[in-house]
């Protein structure tokens, strides 16, 4: 909502106070500012000049050569561009020495050989937007009316002197989407009287009922509805201040009768609608649900198709706007108008917003009409406009309005005692200082012992209970003045629960192992969002999505990461590695919420070392990101309990991507991306894996164990078995292991031969396997008879020889 501050002085006495300390006693009452604009802000010399010759610039076609009258001793010359400047005009002329928006400074000039002593401005080189500006000087200059006196402060006459509040409003205060409504609550902030608009109307003899029957079928939906007819009007601009106004407010002026609703409209809070009576086609107005299939063509010159769920305004047969939200092209007031029927109305919140959603037009008439208007302003607002009407488009108001009424719009009435407030807001407050408080308020009340009954405005249809009401106390009385206290009872400090802890571990290592945190979208497209899910089902589509790009719950995180690759790599950023522990969305069926788990993932790309002065580089491939990983499960303590088995996964390279399990539970994979995935994205070889946090974090671990450093020393003795080319190292180190009993501390892999000499179908693979006993020395006789076993075992279960 913007305020301008100048109109608001009509209200409420703003003479001891600026706009920016006013802004500040808002901003600490409860309603956000979020800035004060001074419209002229660094803008000087700006008068209004008289144009009392204008003849063709001898050298150009397209500039105008004209003698201003600035209220000095004689005119001066300026040449203008602008295809709409006529002699007798009188415009906004930047003298010498003036400085327009972007500090442009006006100095004497030449053009095409003719001096130029200033510049005749156009609204938009004033700083007003282009979208504010009427249309007929949309294109050139302004022209002020007739009998503006020259030399006057033009800026001063644009009500560009003035400084415009700039209020931030929460839903539940919709009385402040108004002058009046903010006006109230600027003078119960600064203990002052409201002075209200006051029409004077001098009705005709005729009755409006001769002219327009209304009736309204949707009474749910529009309990109260009145219309006023206006004749002899004579359509042409609003006054200057009332258009002014319009734009300071973010409304283009069009016509005045127009521009009078727009103005009631910030003024009352209370949206208005003016028909052309002559082309209405009918004297009934009827008041309905459209029709399924039923069209009505806006006043923006679209044909929209209506459903059975919006209300409309009809001649009583044919739609004649869209009610609350738009009228119809087929009743516009034009410029040959003389008759207009007036509409003010109270419209339900929830039929307006569905209109207005289906349609896409959020207008300002619609965003008052959703969040609710005060009921007892409907027909207050109709005699205030008829009034302007009268007295700016020489209209005609004629006797009485016609109406339907049903509404019951009983005010709220809500009782609270002293006791709870104070105790609420932990002050001592005294019976006559809340009292004090509801009087700035303009709220009616009865004090009976310590409790306060209040009758609450219908323009506050946000105070309904006693919570409401303690807000208000607080907010006026100053919430800098509110004591400061510690919570009463044993406090219990926060900890981290050893899930938030671990993930906090998880998140640690990850960065210092070289890999940036990623946050992404949890939604993504349908032809992704079953690509890399650990767990298969089917996933889940929003009901309304923002777009088909971000249309599904997504079951993996892996192609979000992909996506931060494929986007950093075209920046030319083409060595990274990014993690993300976030969730996943997983279907239980169509009539269940989906399982939403939490995963966590990675994706590395390029050179994961690179010492170009050494010259040495090391691609990142497969063992780089396993041995991240074995390193975050050491951390965790979960070593002896991973396992990694080769898999074949979609979208995943076939000969180097496995499983990683967890106690024989599988937990995700680790792998590389498909070479054609990999070229379709335009990376370079990439590796990614995705695990389940939950499982992973939640895994027993055995306490810590210390054991004392050994004092004996250790026997360590290398096999080479040849097996068949499908048993994988890790079921043989298992094997081996398994039969090395307690002797055997440490086995590792160290080579692997799959050369010419080698049988067909066979490799070879080196094992080092290390013995000790912490209590004594070894013999060869010890470590041979725990070495056979091994060696038995291996021939037994793997088939393994050793090789020659």
């Amino acid at each position: 909502m913007f305020v301008s501050y100048k109109w608001l002085q009509e209200y409420v006495d703003l003479s001891d106070i600026t706009a920016a300390e006013l802004a500040e006693k808002i901003t600490k009452s409860g309603i956000e500012v979020e800035g004060v604009e001074l419209l002229n802000e660094g803008l000087k010399g700006i008068v209004v000049g008289h144009v009392v010759e204008r003849v063709q610039h001898p050298n150009a076609d397209k500039l105008s050569k004209c003698q201003v009258d600035l209220g000095g001793e004689a005119p001066v010359q300026i040449i203008c561009g602008a295809k709409n400047v006529a002699q007798g005009q009188k415009v906004a002329v930047a003298t010498v020495g003036a400085v327009l928006p972007g500090n442009f400074k006006i100095k004497k000039a030449k053009l095409r050989g003719e001096e130029s002593n200033g510049m005749i401005c156009s609204l938009q080189e004033l700083g007003i937007e282009s979208k504010l500006v009427a249309k007929e000087y949309s294109e050139g200059i302004f022209v002020f009316p007739n009998d503006t006196e020259v030399g006057q402060d033009a800026l001063a006459l644009l009500n560009r002197d003035d400084e415009i509040l700039e209020l931030s409003l929460t839903p539940n205060r919709a009385d402040c989407l108004s002058m009046l409504g903010v006006a109230y609550e600027v003078a119960a902030i600064l203990g002052k009287e409201v002075k209200l608009p006051q029409a004077e109307i001098e009705a005709s003899n005729t009755n409006a009922s001769d002219f327009i029957k209304v009736s309204v079928e949707a009474n749910s939906d529009n309990p109260l509805y009145t219309a006023k007819v206006i004749k002899n009007v004579k359509i042409g601009p609003s006054p200057l201040w009332m258009q002014t106004r319009l734009m300071a407010a973010g409304i283009r002026p069009h016509n005045n009768v127009v521009d009078i609703t727009n103005y009631i409209l910030i003024e009352y809070g209370q949206p208005l609608h003016a028909f052309d009576y002559d082309r209405l086609g009918s004297k009934e107005i009827l008041v309905r649900r459209a029709l399924d299939g039923e069209e009505i063509e806006t006043l923006d010159d679209v044909k929209r198709t209506l459903t059975s769920e919006h209300l409309v305004i009809t001649n009583g047969s044919a739609p004649i706007a869209l009610a609350g939200v738009m009228g119809g092209a087929n009743s516009e007031v034009q410029a040959d108008t003389t008759t207009v029927l007036l509409e003010s109305a109270y419209f339900t919140g929830g039929v307006i917003r569905k209109a207005s959603k289906d349609h896409g037009l959020r207008s300002e008439a619609s965003t008052r009409y959703e969040k609710g208007v005060d009921p007892n302003r409907v027909r207050a607002a109709a005699n205030r406009a008829a009034d302007l009407i009268a007295k700016y488009a020489s209209g005609e108001v004629l006797d009485g309005s016609v109406e339907v009424d049903t509404l019951e719009a009983n005010p709220a009435v809500v009782s609270i005692t002293l006791d709870k407030i104070n105790r609420v807001i932990g002050t001592q407050l005294t019976l006559s200082e809340v009292q004090a408080i509801f009087s700035r308020l303009q709220f009616e009340f009865v004090a009976d012992n310590d409790t306060i009954t209040v009758t609450v405005p219908s323009r506050r249809g946000d105070i309904t209970i006693e919570e409401d009401l303690i807000e208000e106390v607080a907010r006026l009385y100053g919430y800098d003045n509110l004591p400061m206290t510690l919570p009463v009872g044993v406090s219990t400090p926060g900890h981290l629960t050893d899930y938030q802890q671990k993930r906090r571990v998880v998140r640690r290592f990850l960065e210092g192992a070289g890999l940036y945190q990623a946050v992404t979208y949890s939604l993504t497209s349908e032809d992704k969002a079953t690509q890399f899910a650990i767990e298969k089902r089917e996933p889940i589509r929003l009901a309304m999505p923002m777009s088909e790009e971000r249309s599904m719950l997504r079951v993996s995180i892996v192609p979000q990461l992909l996506e931060a690759l494929k986007y950093n790599t075209a920046r030319q950023n083409d060595s990274i590695g990014v993690y993300e522990a976030g969730a996943v969305f997983l279907a239980n069926g169509s009539e269940t919420l989906p399982e939403e788990q939490e995963h966590l993932a990675g994706a590395i790309t390029g050179l994961w070392q690179s010492h170009p002065w050494q010259g040495e580089k090391k691609p990142v491939d497969f063992y780089v990101l396993k041995g991240i990983l074995e390193g975050l499960f050491g951390k965790l303590g979960l070593t002896d309990k991973v396992d990694y088995r080769q898999v074949a996964l979609e979208n995943m390279h076939p000969g180097r991507t496995a499983t990683v399990l967890i106690n024989g539970e599988t937990i995700g994979f680790i792998g590389q991306i498909h070479p054609s995935v990999q070229k379709d994205l335009d990376l370079k070889d990439t590796y990614v894996f995705e695990l389940s946090l939950k499982v992973l974090l939640e895994t027993a671990i055995a306490p810590l164990r210390y054991e004392t450093i050994p004092r004996y020393p250790s026997i360590t003795r290398d096999i080479a078995l040849v097996v068949e080319k499908e048993k994988t190292a890790g079921e043989l180190e298992q094997i081996i292991v398994q039969a090395g009993g307690t002797l055997l501390k440490e086995v590792s892999v160290f080579d692997l031969y799959e050369g010419e000499r080698m049988e067909q179908g066979k490799k070879s693979i080196a094992f080092s396997l290390k013995y000790f006993d912490p209590e004594r020395t070894l013999t060869d006789e010890d470590v041979t008879k725990t070495h056979d076993k091994v060696l038995s075992a291996v021939e037994e279960k793997a088939g393994a020889v050793l090789r020659g």
